[in-house]
């Protein structure tokens, strides 16, 4: 199980195939995306990455967060997340995951938060039908009826559909193909519709639902700096040094 990115929806626009059919994307860009820490079983019981996002200026953080990225020697981020990944999935501390660490044509999980509508009645948050038109409706054409109560059981059953604050929800959208990756300026281009507003955060893993694509790179693609080079374990510094800027894991 390989881990996932952080990334940020730019917009939506379309692309043309080689038939000349319009494809609706939506693109994602990944800022910097590198691994802040590392999750182990034996210190916290599970494996996982810590992947940060974003340029974050130092004067907006307390000492303890400045302490935080200092020690793993890498810049401060504004997004942060975790991904659990097999153990043999690990990307070195500070490694910077780029844009074809995906491929064209593999299907993804993305998620988001969804843009909020405020407080909303029962017909724009649940699809309700409302009331008629006429016969003896007036006013309330839009309400959303009875809600159960009366002497029996004489009370409003709870998760009852009703009028409510709508929208700002985790929303996660399966099965998503990745139709192009520009790895010069980090952008993912993902087929289809992805939850929340321009600018904000999503993130984006392997689809669970769907078998692995046999060109991913595994652990992934990434680059790795002089910092995190000089971090590694010394029998695999020498195979780091002799890699190129951009690599792809053992």
């Amino acid at each position: 199980m390989r881990s996932g990115v952080v990334a940020k929806k730019v917009g939506m626009t379309r692309v043309f195939s080689e038939s000349g059919e319009h494809v609706p994307v939506t693109v994602l860009q990944l800022l910097q995306c590198q691994v802040i820490a590392h999750r182990t079983k034996d210190k916290n019981g599970y494996v996982a990455l810590q992947l940060g996002s974003g340029p974050r200026r130092t004067n907006n953080m307390n000492k303890a967060d400045r302490g935080y990225f200092g020690k793993a020697n890498v810049e401060p981020r504004r997004k942060l997340a975790e991904f659990r990944v097999t153990e043999d999935a690990m990307i070195p501390v500070g490694a910077e995951i780029t844009a074809d660490h995906f491929v064209e044509g593999q299907f993804v999980d993305v998620c988001g938060i969804s843009i909020g509508k405020g407080f909303a009645g029962g017909m724009k948050r649940w699809n309700f039908s409302g009331l008629r038109a006429s016969h003896g409706v007036s006013i309330s054409h839009r309400s959303i009826g009875s809600t159960g109560g009366r002497q029996d059981p004489g009370r409003t059953f709870k998760n009852k559909k009703m009028p409510g604050h709508m929208g700002v929800d985790r929303i996660t959208t399966l099965n998503l193909k990745v139709v192009k990756t520009d790895v010069e300026r980090g952008l993912i281009l993902v087929e289809g519709a992805v939850p929340g507003a321009k600018g904000g955060w999503i993130t984006v893993r392997d689809a669970v639902k769907k078998k692995p694509h046999k060109d991913v790179p595994k652990p992934g693609k990434f680059r790795v700096s002089e910092a995190a080079k000089s971090d590694l374990k010394p029998a695999a510094a020498p195979a780091a040094d002799a890699a190129p800027a951009e690599k792809e894991g053992a």
